[in-house]
């Protein structure tokens, strides 16, 4: 019980720097979801397009004209005005009818269109358009000759339109909302215990609290438990804080089978933190270096193992680089986690490989604990 008022005393000077964690995790979870887009639905999009006809408004070249105003936002402007629209984004696509376009085709040759585009995803949308419109009627000028039979033809085929159906049942919304808190998670939790842990570790391994311990009545075995067991205890309450707080920030989703999984994940990564932080908390004892110590484990490894920026976008060999650390196989399974269609022991595999590896982790720096631990009884 002295161990554990003990304990107390000194996390109550750690409650700061726990609330600014917390906040963080808060505030970069909040910033994220806001950037993801509340849709499940398949939208189409209508590029804006300038149509500047030089040949005869009638005849397949009307029926050119009409097919591009009906799938996109016609903009009236003048030609001196076309390239700054494009440099300023005001339109995406701009179309040169040439003229004798209409003689070419009822000639048998194959028309041809000058375009200029602002190269972004609207003006590859037009690009479609137009390249749809023209392979069509390449392919049927080659065997009709009536223009009005060859108008029709290609009326017919283009009005074919495919109906896009989102079969996907998964709430992609959410589940990329609570991936993105577990994930920032990996910091807060992290930071969290190595800072705590690492300043109570550093005030009872204080040689003159060394000393009194050993001349106390208190044995060293339940000295050592008691103390494994309120960072335990400390532990498992920050883990249930941030539980909770997802719980706030993201509803119903935590409670799916998803959201358990990811929690289990949670417990499992806390549980490595617990270790990592008893680890450091026996190598270094001295109070001045553990800020350094929390921004180059929890902030680091949070940047390498993409708990900041997804390891998409991340170079291969910072992404190999993190493959040693347990935070990348915890930010894994999150991510595996939000695109599971299924759930089931074929679809988990991957999931418990990550499992599997942070509990290697944990076995392999309780090993380094004791042999820390033994080495400075030895010298002590």
């Amino acid at each position: 019980m002295i161990v554990f008022k003990a304990f107390l005393s000194v996390l109550k000077k750690c409650k700061g720097p726990i609330i600014i964690f917390t906040i963080m995790l808060v505030l970069f979870g909040a910033l994220n979801f806001s950037n993801n887009s509340n849709s499940l639905d398949f939208t189409s999009v209508k590029p804006d397009v300038v149509i500047v006809n030089e040949d005869v408004e009638d005849g397949i070249t009307k029926s050119f004209i009409d097919y591009i105003e009906q799938r996109s936002e016609i903009v009236d402007i003048s030609n001196d005005e076309i390239s700054d629209a494009l440099f300023y984004r005001n339109v995406n696509y701009v179309i040169y009818i040439p003229k004798g376009f209409r003689d070419d085709v009822i000639n048998g040759k194959e028309p041809n269109v000058l375009v200029k585009s602002t190269g972004d995803y609207n003006a590859s949308l037009a690009n479609m358009m137009v390249n749809r419109y023209m392979k069509v009627l390449n392919l049927y000028n080659y065997y009709v000759e009536d223009e009005e039979e060859l108008i029709s033809l290609i009326k017919g085929t283009l009005e074919k339109e495919v109906e896009v159906q989102v079969t996907s049942k998964l709430d992609t919304y959410n589940l990329s909302k609570m991936s993105t808190y577990f994930n920032f998670m990996n910091y807060s939790i992290l930071a969290g215990l190595v800072y705590v842990i690492s300043l109570v570790l550093s005030s009872f391994y204080n040689d003159k609290i060394r000393k009194r311990t050993v001349v106390s009545s208190i044995r060293y075995k339940s000295f050592n438990r008691y103390l494994l067991l309120s960072n335990g205890l400390f532990a498992f309450v920050l883990w249930a804080l941030y539980i909770i707080l997802s719980v706030i920030l993201l509803g119903d989703i935590v409670f799916s089978l998803h959201g358990l999984i990811c929690i289990v994940n949670s417990l499992i990564f806390t549980l490595v933190s617990l270790v990592i932080a008893l680890l450091i908390g026996n190598l270094i004892n001295n109070k001045n270096a553990i800020n350094g110590i929390v921004n180059v484990v929890a902030l680091g490894s949070s940047f390498i193992c993409g708990a900041f920026v997804p390891v998409e976008f991340m170079p291969d060999f910072v992404v190999n680089l993190g493959k040693v650390l347990p935070s990348y196989y915890f930010i894994n399974t999150n991510n595996i986690i939000k695109s599971l269609e299924e759930i089931n022991l074929n679809s988990l595999k991957p999931v418990f490989i990550n499992f599997g590896i942070m509990f290697v982790f944990i076995v392999l720096f309780v090993i380094l604990i004791n042999v820390i631990s033994k080495s400075k009884r030895k010298f002590a």
